[in-house]
């Protein structure tokens, strides 16, 4: 099995706002983060609740100031296939684009960008016998605002999206975006660097419980 990764980006040089949008990401939708509703919380009595329930309130990111155009956010609930969910509901909080990442088995990479709770553009990067096993589709192509969402000149982007490589795609948009985006929140506890660039941000909800 190959590496897997999922992460998420805010297009904002604005930390505090960020920070803001997750805070009300997990007040408001805590169920995206893979937590219990605050309507599910109630429904359980207090006799009930066990130890783990009771830390049902506390919501854990780390983030990363990563350059002045993006701050990135990492999560215990990020994989391919919850990630882009979170970054459409993160996107409702925010007025500015968020990017999702996932990367799964060395196969494939999924780059997606969220807009006021829709998508707005994506593109899918790996091979043709791939793509074909998976059954693989772009929610939506949507070439032109990709590129202005990613900042790259147009010469280099159609060159960009003609790679079907999942590594080199990362590794050159990563280039692009003047960012590391190899990073996940299962790799923090091995890899000192990624530790250096994630701050941890605790939130403690308690209309969650």
């Amino acid at each position: 099995m190959g590496r897997n990764l999922a992460n998420l980006h805010i297009k904002t040089n604005n930390l505090e706002k960020a920070l803001k949008a997750l805070r009300e990401l997990s007040e408001g939708s805590p169920e995206v983060l893979g937590k219990k509703s605050s309507v599910q919380n109630r429904a359980v009595s207090d006799a009930d609740k066990t130890g783990n329930e009771a830390q049902d309130n506390t919501f854990v990111f780390y983030v990363s100031k990563s350059n002045e155009n993006w701050v990135s956010v990492l999560h215990d609930y990020f994989v391919w296939g919850t990630v882009k969910k979170i970054g459409k509901a993160l996107s409702r909080l925010i007025e500015e684009p968020v990017m999702t990442i996932g990367f799964i088995n060395d196969e494939i990479f999924e780059l997606s960008i969220f807009e006021n709770g829709d998508i707005g553009a994506e593109r899918i990067f790996c091979g043709p016998w791939t793509r074909e096993d998976y059954e693989l589709q772009e929610e939506l192509l949507h070439d032109e605002r990709l590129r202005e969402v990613l900042g790259i000149r147009k010469e280099d982007f159609d060159e960009f999206i003609k790679i079907t490589s999942p590594e080199q795609a990362v590794d050159q948009l990563s280039e692009f975006l003047s960012m590391s985006l190899w990073s996940d929140s299962e790799w923090l506890p091995h890899e000192e660097n990624l530790r250096n660039r994630f701050g941890k941000y605790e939130f403690h909800i308690e209309n969650t419980v």
